[in-house]
This record gives structure tokens, sequence and C-alpha cells, in this order.
């Protein structure tokens, strides 16, 4: 369900509730995408769903366009100015000032000051039109192709629904090579720095369209998840993300890795790993019956897994197994980052940090 459905049954309900002598007084609709984000001194406890590093700094992003940033490893945090008040889903940063994040409506955000400030690169109202004129060029140079004409009718589609479709992660090799995915295989290329973007859905093989939920590199490979046990790999030589196939056909969240192994992870404690990049995986058993959301590799190379009610599980032989962290209070996880001597967690409780050993 998108923004405006929610926003139009929060108001029915509120209607509903009044007294029927009182006057119910008409507000005009303001768009997400053209509201800029309130400042609010709970931001930091707030949903946030997305985290990264801008060099020392921590980076968070979450609900009505809240992106926030810590100087001291997240005891402390400011509110940055955003200029869209739409979900925000997911941030990176390739260096220590650059960096983009991506949400609801089809939003990406850019940030030249280490995430203090940001400004809007595309959204959705964009998003269906650069497809359809890309993909129009497409069919012209090649009419008989029957998976370009596919895309064009996609794309005017899109175009008439609107603002809806969502970007779920964001991942850039440097500060102008980078891509953004979404709902319903939507993926996007920028050599630029994000002043363009090129529609890659003709480059993906997921000819069913399946959602694509994370996006990120493990040494020289990019990797990308979805449902229904996607696993997609970049081939740099045609420029294609082919194909993976792996023992699983349920829903992955995420990858995370070192050079010379890959984990994906994902709906109900699922983990395969891979030490020869995708060619072969195997189940990792981590004893978890409730999906994992998030990891992170901290400073001493050890890999951290969190799950949806706040399991942090914790490797070290880079994968082969995990042993779960004594707690006391569990909490459900998000988005993690591990700094030296603190585990950063951001989830629908907002931020907190845990000691790691």
């Amino acid at each position: 369900m998108n923004n405006n459905k929610w926003i139009g049954l929060a108001a029915l309900a509120l209607a509903m509730a009044l007294p029927f002598s009182q006057p119910v007084v008409a507000t005009e609709f303001a768009d997400t995408l053209d509201t800029p984000a309130l400042h609010s001194d709970l931001a930091a406890q707030g949903p946030l769903t997305g985290m990264a590093s801008a060099g020392e700094r921590l980076v968070v992003v979450g609900q009505r366009g809240h992106i926030l940033y810590s100087d001291d490893a997240g005891r402390r945090w400011q509110q940055a100015e955003v200029p869209v008040s739409s979900d925000l889903v997911a941030v990176h940063f390739p260096s220590a000032r650059q960096g983009w994040a991506v949400g609801h409506d089809g939003v990406v955000l850019h940030s030249s000051d280490a995430g203090a400030s940001w400004s809007r690169q595309l959204d959705g109202r964009q998003v269906g039109p650069r497809m359809r004129e890309y993909y129009q060029a497409l069919a012209a140079a090649e009419p008989q192709n029957e998976a370009i004409a596919t895309l064009v009718t996609e794309a005017q589609r899109m175009t008439e629904e609107g603002a809806d479709k969502p970007f779920l992660d964001v991942w850039f090799r440097n500060e102008q090579v980078g891509y953004v995915v979404g709902a319903f295989n939507l993926i996007f290329r920028t050599d630029d720095g994000g002043r363009s973007w090129t529609p890659w859905m003709d480059r993906t093989e997921n000819p069913n369209a399946l959602n694509l939920y994370g996006l990120r590199a493990v040494g020289d490979d990019l990797f990308i998840v979805g449902e229904q046990g996607l696993v997609l790999k970049l081939d740099a030589a045609s420029g294609r993300f082919k194909a993976v196939v792996t023992p699983y056909n349920g829903s992955y969240f995420g990858v995370i890795g070192k050079p010379g192994v890959t984990l994906v992870y994902g709906l109900r404690g699922n983990l395969y790993r891979s030490p020869d990049s995708g060619a072969s995986w195997n189940r990792v058993d981590v004893g978890l019956p409730v999906s994992i959301t998030a990891a992170t590799v901290d400073p001493a190379g050890r890999i951290i897994l969190l799950s949806q009610a706040g399991h942090v599980l914790v490797s070290t032989d880079d994968g082969a197994s995990f042993v779960a962290r004594p707690q006391v209070q569990l909490a459900p996880v998000s988005a993690a980052l591990a700094t030296r001597g603190s585990l950063v967690l951001a989830g629908p409780r907002g931020v907190r940090t845990l000691p790691i050993e």
C-alpha cells in the first residue's frame, strides 16, 4: 500500500472518531515528495531502517525522511536536512563525504557533506518516464525484441501509476558509479555520481520481475538478492546481472562477506555460504526460527548477524559457524554497524549500542 493511501485511511479514521456535531475541516494534501522532513527531538527513537559509515561518522535513515548522523560512535545524534518526508530504507557512502540514500516513492537522495544535508536526484515521478524514454529508443532499434517491448509496456504502466514503487537498497563502487534496486526488478545505474540514471531492467536475469531486496559487493563481486531465492551476480564482461543458483527458494534480505567468502541471509533464519564467488553454496545452521535482517563485519574481521527479533550471532571462522551472543533484552534490528568496541543497531525502536568483546 502506498503512502497516499495510508494518509487517506488515517484521515478517514480521524473523521469517524470526531463527534458528529463538530465540523471536520479539510486540509490540503501535502505530497511527501514535496514536504521536507520535520525535525524531531525523538527522531533517534523512531523507526530507522538503514545505516552506513561516512568515514568515522555514522549515518542512519528511516521513516518520514528522517536522517541522523553521529560523530561519537552512536552516543549522540543530530538530524540532517532532508528535502522529502518519504520513508527511507537504505544508505551507502563510498567515501567519507559522498553518500546516497533511497526509499519509498522512488526516492534517491545525495549528500556531499557526510550526511549533514541532502538533495534529491531521482524520484518516482521520474522513474516511469525515464524507463519509457530509454526502452522506447531500444525498441525502435530492435523492433523484434519482445523483452524490450515488454519493458516499454511496463514503463508505461509505471508512468500511469505514479510514484509508488520503492527503491530498497543502494550501493556505489566509487563516487561516480553506483546502483539502486527495488520492487518489481527496479534497477538503475549511474556513471556520473547520480546526475543521470539509466534503467538496467533489461540487464537482469529476473524474468518474473521479483523484488530486489539487497545489493552489496564482496571483494570484486557484486551481488543482488531478492524474493523466491533470487541471487544475481554482475558479470563484468557482458554488463549483466546473471542468476546464481542456491538451494533455497525463499526470500533473501541481504549479502555480507569478506574476500573469499560470501553469505546470503534471509527468511526464517536461512543462511547460505559460498567459498567460491557463488559457484557453490552450503547451508549454515544458525539455530534461529526467525528471519536474519542485518549483518556487519567488525574491525577484527568477525562476521555478525542480527535477527528480526534482535538475536546477535558472531562468527570467528569466516561464516562457517556462528555463536549466539548472550542477551538479556531483545529488540528488532533492521541495520547494524560494528565500530571499535561497540555494535550500533537500528530498528523500529530507534538506535542503540551494544558492547562487543
